[in-house]
């Protein structure tokens, strides 16, 4: 989470982002990646960087797709 020093986080909607439901994405602290949701703000997900890339990469791979 940030600390008093750090600016506030800047959020970013996903472009695929649904009528009702959508996450974003923010750098908070350091190198770190957050993930939330957009219906439920409090709870906030974090990744280091080596994290977030594999994560990308899969979903650019197809991995979490539905049939």
């Amino acid at each position: 989470m940030s600390s008093p020093e750090t600016p506030p986080a800047r959020w970013r909607k996903s472009t695929r982002c649904g009528p009702s439901n959508c996450v974003e994405v923010a750098r908070l602290d350091g190198d770190a990646i957050s993930v939330r949701d957009t219906q439920d703000t409090a709870t906030i997900l974090a990744f280091g960087p080596a994290e977030w890339r594999r994560f990308a990469e899969d979903v650019k791979d197809g991995r979490f797709d539905r049939p």
